[in-house]
Protein backbone atom coordinates (compact mmCIF):
# COMPACT_ATOMS: atom_id res chain seq x y z
CA UNK A 1 0.00 0.00 0.00
CA UNK A 2 1.51 3.72 -0.59
CA UNK A 3 1.27 5.95 1.81
CA UNK A 4 -1.74 7.72 0.43
CA UNK A 5 -3.79 4.60 0.47
CA UNK A 6 -2.76 3.88 3.94
CA UNK A 7 -3.98 7.48 4.63
CA UNK A 8 -7.20 6.88 3.03
CA UNK A 9 -8.08 3.79 5.03
CA UNK A 10 -7.21 5.83 7.78
CA UNK A 11 -9.94 8.38 6.93
CA UNK A 12 -12.43 6.35 5.88
CA UNK A 13 -12.14 4.41 9.36
CA UNK A 14 -14.95 5.56 11.82
CA UNK A 15 -13.24 3.15 14.52
CA UNK A 16 -10.08 1.99 15.30
CA UNK A 17 -8.65 -1.09 18.12
CA UNK A 18 -5.77 0.61 20.34
CA UNK A 19 -3.94 -2.05 22.34
CA UNK A 20 -1.73 -1.29 25.36
CA UNK A 21 -0.45 -3.46 28.43
CA UNK A 22 -2.40 -3.36 31.62
CA UNK A 23 -1.45 -2.77 35.23
CA UNK A 24 -1.23 -6.75 35.45
CA UNK A 25 0.88 -6.87 32.62
CA UNK A 26 -1.80 -8.10 30.56
CA UNK A 27 -2.38 -7.03 27.13
CA UNK A 28 -5.73 -5.34 26.11
CA UNK A 29 -7.80 -4.30 23.08
CA UNK A 30 -10.29 -1.53 22.66
CA UNK A 31 -12.44 -0.16 20.29
CA UNK A 32 -12.37 3.62 19.92
CA UNK A 33 -13.92 6.01 17.93
CA UNK A 34 -10.81 7.18 16.02
CA UNK A 35 -11.74 10.04 13.43
CA UNK A 36 -9.38 13.09 14.17
CA UNK A 37 -5.81 12.47 12.26
CA UNK A 38 -2.79 14.80 11.26
CA UNK A 39 -1.44 12.80 9.04
CA UNK A 40 -0.56 9.30 9.65
CA UNK A 41 1.48 10.24 13.26
CA UNK A 42 -0.99 11.68 15.34
CA UNK A 43 -4.48 10.48 16.03
CA UNK A 44 -6.44 11.81 18.62
CA UNK A 45 -9.13 9.53 20.44
CA UNK A 46 -11.66 11.32 23.32
CA UNK A 47 -12.06 9.15 26.74
CA UNK A 48 -12.77 9.39 29.85
CA UNK A 49 -9.45 10.18 32.60
CA UNK A 50 -10.82 8.05 35.35
CA UNK A 51 -10.82 5.10 33.05
CA UNK A 52 -8.76 1.89 33.23
CA UNK A 53 -7.32 2.21 29.91
CA UNK A 54 -5.71 6.15 30.85
CA UNK A 55 -4.39 4.76 34.38
CA UNK A 56 -2.51 1.83 32.67
CA UNK A 57 -1.30 4.47 30.12
CA UNK A 58 0.00 6.94 32.65
CA UNK A 59 2.21 3.80 33.83
CA UNK A 60 3.45 2.51 30.26
CA UNK A 61 2.86 4.81 27.55
CA UNK A 62 3.03 2.71 24.93
CA UNK A 63 0.06 1.44 22.04
CA UNK A 64 -0.65 0.19 18.84
CA UNK A 65 -3.29 1.64 17.04
CA UNK A 66 -4.99 -0.71 14.13
CA UNK A 67 -7.20 0.77 10.90
CA UNK A 68 -8.96 -1.61 9.28
CA UNK A 69 -11.62 -1.77 6.48
CA UNK A 70 -13.38 -5.23 6.94
CA UNK A 71 -14.88 -5.47 3.35
CA UNK A 72 -11.48 -5.12 1.30
CA UNK A 73 -9.44 -6.65 3.73
CA UNK A 74 -6.75 -3.84 4.71
CA UNK A 75 -5.15 -2.69 7.54
CA UNK A 76 -2.66 -0.85 9.34
CA UNK A 77 -0.91 -0.94 12.96
CA UNK A 78 0.62 1.94 13.92
CA UNK A 79 3.33 1.71 16.86
CA UNK A 80 4.00 4.18 19.08
CA UNK A 81 2.97 6.02 22.81
CA UNK A 82 -0.05 7.88 23.78
CA UNK A 83 0.15 10.83 25.60
CA UNK A 84 -2.99 11.85 27.95
CA UNK A 85 -3.82 15.50 27.06
CA UNK A 86 -6.25 17.68 29.29
CA UNK A 87 -5.45 21.09 27.43
CA UNK A 88 -8.82 22.68 25.92
CA UNK A 89 -7.79 23.13 22.69
CA UNK A 90 -7.88 19.48 22.46
CA UNK A 91 -10.83 18.78 24.44
CA UNK A 92 -12.33 21.77 21.96
CA UNK A 93 -11.49 19.97 18.85
CA UNK A 94 -13.23 16.29 19.68
CA UNK A 95 -15.98 17.76 21.81
CA UNK A 96 -19.52 17.17 19.79
CA UNK A 97 -23.21 18.57 21.36
CA UNK A 98 -24.60 15.51 23.15
CA UNK A 99 -21.23 14.97 25.03
CA UNK A 100 -22.44 16.35 28.45
CA UNK A 101 -24.21 12.93 29.08
CA UNK A 102 -20.71 11.34 29.41
CA UNK A 103 -19.03 14.60 30.78
CA UNK A 104 -22.04 16.41 33.08
CA UNK A 105 -19.67 19.57 33.72
CA UNK A 106 -19.43 20.31 29.71
CA UNK A 107 -15.62 20.57 28.22
CA UNK A 108 -14.14 21.45 31.59
CA UNK A 109 -14.79 17.89 32.87
CA UNK A 110 -11.67 16.82 35.36
CA UNK A 111 -13.05 13.21 33.97
CA UNK A 112 -12.57 14.27 30.31
CA UNK A 113 -10.03 14.10 28.12
CA UNK A 114 -7.92 13.19 25.29
CA UNK A 115 -5.51 10.33 24.26
CA UNK A 116 -3.34 11.57 21.73
CA UNK A 117 -1.33 8.63 19.92
CA UNK A 118 1.62 9.25 17.87
CA UNK A 119 3.16 6.42 16.00
CA UNK A 120 6.85 5.84 14.93
CA UNK A 121 6.21 3.04 13.23
CA UNK A 122 3.61 0.76 11.27
CA UNK A 123 2.61 -2.06 8.98
CA UNK A 124 0.17 -1.96 6.38
CA UNK A 125 -1.51 -5.65 5.21
CA UNK A 126 -3.75 -5.63 2.14
CA UNK A 127 -4.26 -8.69 -0.24
CA UNK A 128 -1.47 -7.95 -2.68
CA UNK A 129 1.16 -7.89 0.17
CA UNK A 130 2.49 -6.10 3.83
CA UNK A 131 4.92 -3.40 3.92
CA UNK A 132 6.37 -1.60 6.84
CA UNK A 133 6.50 2.62 7.64
CA UNK A 134 9.37 3.69 9.22
CA UNK A 135 9.46 6.99 11.59
CA UNK A 136 11.29 8.76 8.57
CA UNK A 137 8.41 7.61 6.38
CA UNK A 138 5.73 8.99 8.94
CA UNK A 139 7.32 12.22 9.38
CA UNK A 140 8.02 13.11 5.64
CA UNK A 141 4.46 11.97 4.96
CA UNK A 142 3.21 14.63 8.16
CA UNK A 143 5.24 17.82 7.24
CA UNK A 144 2.18 20.59 7.25
CA UNK A 145 -0.54 18.14 8.17
CA UNK A 146 -2.61 19.68 10.99
CA UNK A 147 -5.39 18.01 12.75
CA UNK A 148 -8.57 17.13 10.79
CA UNK A 149 -11.28 15.30 10.69
CA UNK A 150 -10.86 12.27 8.21
CA UNK A 151 -13.71 10.52 7.85
CA UNK A 152 -15.89 13.58 7.60
CA UNK A 153 -13.13 14.57 5.27
CA UNK A 154 -13.91 11.41 3.33
CA UNK A 155 -17.70 11.48 3.43
CA UNK A 156 -17.17 14.91 1.55
CA UNK A 157 -15.77 13.05 -1.48
CA UNK A 158 -18.03 10.68 -1.63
Amino acid sequence: MTLNEIMALIDRSLFAEIGYTDEQNRQNIRKVFCVWHKGLGRHLISTNTSSSHVNSLIKNNHVCLYFSDDTTFEGVCLYGRAEIRSEREYKELLWNEGDEKYYSNGIDDEDYCVLEIIADSGRSYRFDGKSDLSKAEIDSFDIDKKYENGYSKFNEKS
